[in-house]
């Protein structure tokens, strides 16, 4: 199963990514938010596939009526994911919200 550990280190090894309190659960922000600990064994994502991601794996991709407003936004079952999965979904998610651009 996947934790919240995880998903802390993938996210910290992106460049730019930094993690701060959002809605009093850890969140990490590349240019936009990228992803959040929605509940305790629950990510949220964004990803460009959320509507096929959800009709394929209900069980471990959904969306609440608070996320209507963000079509891009996904939760995830911590539970339910496989680890390959873990890296690919956050590195979606970093893409989306917009990495930093490169200092020069």
């Amino acid at each position: 199963m996947v934790t919240l550990d995880d998903v802390r280190s993938i996210c910290l090894s992106l460049p730019g990514v930094t993690e701060r309190l959002s809605w009093k659960q850890p969140a990490w922000f590349a240019r936009t938010l990228m992803a959040r600990m929605w509940e305790d064994d629950v990510l949220t994502v964004k990803s460009a596939e959320r509507e096929a991601l959800a009709a394929l794996q209900p069980d471990l991709f959904y969306w609440t009526p608070h996320h209507n407003r963000s079509p891009l936004l996904l939760l995830a079952r911590l539970e339910h994911l496989p680890p390959d999965e873990l890296s690919e979904l956050l590195r979606e998610s970093y893409r989306l919200a917009g990495p930093l651009p490169p200092t020069v």
